[in-house]
């Protein structure tokens, strides 16, 4: 598979501190424990340089605890989250910048998603300091990114402690793990209440700072509704999904740039397109059978291919079916958003014939649901 020009072009600085750079020494040493500590090598600075800053990520989250504990306990969530669900590279970060375009609206940064442990004490001083060391633009799209940029809480989740599949990263050639949180259908009812307890005050946390109704985007959430239900009984569901041929081999572009930038071991990237499909198969088994939980005028779908055909009236229908008012007041920064990005092209990938079979076979018998048929190519 290969990608198009534009995924050479400029990407800005190359480098930027790891995800795991943001853990307290705890749950830094649960997660080299868990994987025998098996770095390579080369990552071996890495792991080195972690350590230390896990240290004092603990003390910060000492400090930050000690002087925002009461007042977080207190904070009141006024507005339940409205949840972005998709598959990955199906359009979910777009659609959470245009959705937080809205004054009314916040939303968990980048720099509160990989600083969990203590932003509350720290963001107003760091995220102006380390902002220098961050890219201007993502490694897997060449979209921007920055501290102050939404992020996926499933980052801040890892780095809090809380199993994840997104811990595969930091051993990518080991077997994916705790894939059973992907959906949560499995895990034990303590295990649950660990995890929505975390979330929760993630969530708190946030909210703290700012107490508007959040936006919140992580693709595993697809999979997630009946807990997500059970914390947020009015949160609102918005649903997008995109060509499976694209998705495919997007998907394995994105962890493949995921491993080599945030990996502690170089990856051979072997069972990785089993993965992917394995994960997508576990998401949309469970979002099937558990959509119908949530109530209609909490609960949007569209399509990625006419969000870019028609984003002014895509976005209008989210807007009306979600009641979430206030859309002639959004709309300017809307056209505005379109307007700035314009000249921006998403990469290009192109499948090999056993990788078309493998998605026909696996993924479009569910997708023909959604409006895409047969061909793959």
């Amino acid at each position: 598979m290969s990608a198009s020009d534009s995924q050479k072009k400029s990407k800005g600085r190359e480098w930027a501190p790891r995800i795991w750079e943001g853990c307290s020494f705890p749950s830094w040493v649960r997660l080299l424990l868990r994987n025998r500590a098996a770095v390579h090598l080369p990552h071996w600075y890495i792991a080195a340089i972690v350590s230390f800053v896990s240290m004092n990520q603990s003390v910060l989250g000492f400090f930050d605890e000690m002087f925002f504990r009461h007042r977080v306990h207190r904070t009141k969530i006024r507005h339940d989250p409205l949840f972005i669900l998709g598959h990955w590279r199906s359009g979910t970060t777009l659609l959470h910048e245009l959705l937080i375009l809205d004054q009314r609206h916040s939303f968990p940064n980048t720099y509160q998603c990989l600083e969990p442990n203590h932003f509350l004490l720290t963001e107003s001083v760091l995220s102006q300091v380390m902002g220098v060391l961050l890219p201007s633009r993502r490694p897997m799209d060449n979209m921007a990114a920055g501290f102050d940029r939404p992020q996926e809480d499933e980052f801040a989740m890892c780095l809090l402690g809380a199993p994840s599949p997104y811990l595969t990263i930091a051993f990518p050639n080991h077997a994916p793990a705790f894939p059973e949180y992907l959906d949560m259908e499995s895990i034990s009812p303590q295990a649950r209440r660990q995890w929505q307890r975390t979330f929760y005050r993630f969530v708190q946390r946030i909210s703290c700072k700012n107490p508007k109704r959040l936006v919140l985007k992580s693709p595993p959430h697809t999979a997630r509704i009946p807990i997500l239900l059970e914390m947020f009984p009015k949160a609102k569901f918005v649903h997008i999904v995109r060509d499976p041929a694209v998705v495919f081999p997007s998907t394995v572009n994105m962890w493949k740039s995921m491993y080599k930038k945030h990996g502690l071991q170089t990856p051979t990237h072997a069972g990785l397109e089993d993965h992917v499909l394995e994960s997508f198969e576990r998401m949309y088994r469970r979002f099937e059978a558990t959509q119908h939980l949530v109530p209609a005028d909490q609960f949007h779908e569209l399509k990625y291919e006419d969000l870019i055909r028609d984003p002014i009236a895509e976005m209008k229908k989210i807007y009306e079916q979600l009641q979430l008012g206030g859309y002639d007041e959004a709309l300017p920064a809307i056209r505005a958003y379109f307007e700035k990005t314009r000249d921006y092209s998403t990469n290009k990938y192109t499948m090999d014939e056993k990788q078309q079979e493998a998605v026909r076979r696996r993924w479009v018998p569910l997708m023909q649901r959604y409006g895409y048929g047969a061909k793959v190519d």
